[in-house]
C-alpha cells in the first residue's frame, strides 16, 4: 500500500508539470516527423562533370546517364575554375587519344564514387556502339566484294561456258581491314584528400561543430539552472547589478571554458583523426568559439524556462537533434524546397557551411562573410532575450 501511495504522490506531481508532459509527449512525436522528412527523402546522387577535349560521342553517352550533368568547357582553366567554385564535382580531360586526366574534388566520397562508375560507364557504352559501327561497315565492305567478285565469275563463267562459283565469306573476309581495339587510360587526381577519402571525412567538420554545441549547450544550461535553484541567482538579483551585467558576466565565464574546450575537440579531430585541412586551423577555431557563444546564449535562455534538470534535459531533442538532422550530414539538395528552409532558422547550419569551406576548399575568413554574420546575429538575439528573460526573476 505505501508503494501505491509513493506512486500516487508522483503521478500528482506530474501531472501538475505541464510543461513536463509536453515534452515527454510531444518531443518524441516531433523527432519522429522530422526523420520521416528527412530519411523519406530522394536518395540519388547528382554530380556535375566539367569535360575538356573528350570526344563528343563519349561526352554524349556520359550525359545520357541519369543523374550526371556534363558541362563543356573549351579550356582546361575554365574547367578548374568551375571545379573551384564548387560548380562541378570533376574535371574530365582528354590529354591524348584515349587517355584521360580525371580531377575530382573529392568533398562527396560518394559523388566521387558516381563520376568513376559513370565515366566507365560511358567509355564502355561508346566502345560498344564503335564496335557495332565497324562490324556493319565491315559488314558492308564483304557484301560489296562478294557481288563484285560473284558479277566477275559470272561474266567469265558466260564467255567460258562455265557454271561460276558463288564467293564464299572465308575468301572475301581475308581482305576486310582489321581494327585493333585502342587500350584506354585514365589517371585520377583528387583536389581534396585521396583515393582512400570517405564519407566520415564530409561529416567530420559538422561532427566537430555539433559536439561543441551539444556540450557547451548542456554545461551551460545545466550550471545556470543550478544557480537559479539554489538561490544563488536569486540573491544576486537582488543586488544593483544590472540584467546585462549578469548575462555578460555567465556568458564570459563560461565562454572561457568553451574556448578551452573548443580548442581540445578541434585539435582532437584534426590531429588524432588525422582530418586533412586545406585552409587555416585558426579560422576553424574562430568559427567554433562562434558557435560555442551561440551554444552559451541557447543554453543559458533554455535554462530560464526550465523549473528542473528533468526539464532542461528534455530540451535537447526539441533544440539540439534537429540541429543534426539539418545540418548537412544528410544531402539537405535532396529534400523538399519547404524542409530544407528548416535549416535556414539554426546555427549549426551556417557553422557548418562554413568549415566545410575551410578544411576543404581553403575558404579564408574574409570570404565567409554571411555565415559569420549569421553566427552573430544569432548570438546577440539570444544574449538580448536572455536579458529579457531575467525579468521573470526581477522586475526592475
Amino acid at each position: 500500500m505505501r508503494a501505491f501511495a509513493i506512486c500516487k504522490r508522483v503521478l500528482q506531481e506530474l501531472l501538475r508539470d505541464k510543461r513536463t508532459l509536453a515534452l515527454m509527449f510531444v518531443a518524441p512525436v516531433l523527432i519522429l516527423f522530422l526523420m520521416k522528412l528527412i530519411f523519406a527523402a530522394n536518395s540519388t546522387t547528382n554530380v556535375d562533370i566539367a569535360t575538356v577535349g573528350v570526344p563528343s560521342s563519349v561526352r554524349t553517352e556520359l550525359n545520357d546517364i541519369k543523374h550526371v550533368a556534363v558541362h563543356k568547357k573549351a579550356t582546361n582553366r575554365a574547367a578548374q575554375k568551375m571545379l573551384t567554385d564548387q560548380k562541378a564535382d570533376a574535371v574530365v580531360r582528354e590529354t591524348s587519344t584515349n587517355h584521360y586526366t580525371i580531377i575530382y574534388a573529392n568533398t562527396d566520397a560518394s559523388k566521387t564514387a558516381v563520376v568513376k562508375q559513370a565515366f566507365k560507364a560511358a567509355l564502355a557504352a561508346n566502345g560498344v556502339k564503335e564496335l557495332k559501327q565497324t562490324v556493319k561497315t565491315l559488314s558492308g565492305t564483304v557484301q560489296k566484294q562478294a557481288v563484285v567478285i560473284a558479277k566477275m565469275q559470272a561474266a567469265t563463267a558466260k564467255a567460258s561456258g562455265q557454271t561460276a562459283t558463288a564467293a564464299t565469306p572465308s575468301s572475301t573476309s581475308k581482305q576486310a581491314p582489321s581494327k585493333k581495339a585502342a587500350t584506354v587510360k585514365i589517371k585520377n587526381h583528387y583536389h581534396y584528400g585521396d583515393k582512400d577519402t570517405s564519407f566520415f571525412d564530409k561529416i567530420v567538420p559538422i561532427l566537430m561543430g555539433f559536439f561543441v554545441f551539444f556540450f557547451v549547450f548542456l554545461i551551460s544550461g545545466m550550471a545556470l539552472l543550478k544557480e537559479r535553484t539554489t538561490g544563488t541567482l536569486s540573491r544576486l538579483l537582488a543586488t544593483p547589478v544590472r540584467r546585462g551585467e549578469i548575462v555578460a558576466g555567465y556568458m564570459l565565464s563560461y565562454g572561457i571554458l568553451a574556448l578551452v574546450q573548443t580548442a581540445i575537440i578541434v585539435l582532437a579531430t584534426v590531429y588524432m583523426m588525422g582530418v586533412e585541412i586545406v585552409g587555416s586551423l585558426l579560422a576553424i577555431m574562430v568559427i567554433n568559439f562562434l558557435l560555442a557563444l551561440v551554444a552559451l546564449a541557447f543554453g543559458i535562455l533554455m535554462s530560464t524556462f526550465a523549473s528542473s534538470e528533468f526539464q532542461m534535459m528534455q530540451f535537447i531533442p526539441i533544440v539540439v537533434i534537429p540541429q543534426v538532422f539539418f545540418s548537412g550530414i544528410i544531402p539537405l539538395d535532396s529534400l523538399a524546397s519547404w524542409v530544407q528552409n528548416i535549416a535556414y532558422i539554426l546555427p549549426l547550419k551556417y557553422a557548418g557551411d562554413a568549415m566545410n569551406q575551410i578544411i576543404m576548399y581553403g575558404t579564408s575568413l574574409i570570404h565567409l562573410g554571411p555565415q559569420i554574420g549569421m553566427l552573430l546575429v544569432f548570438l546577440v538575439a539570444l544574449t538580448l532575450l536572455n536579458v529579457r528573460g531575467l525579468r521573470r526573476y526581477r522586475k526592475v
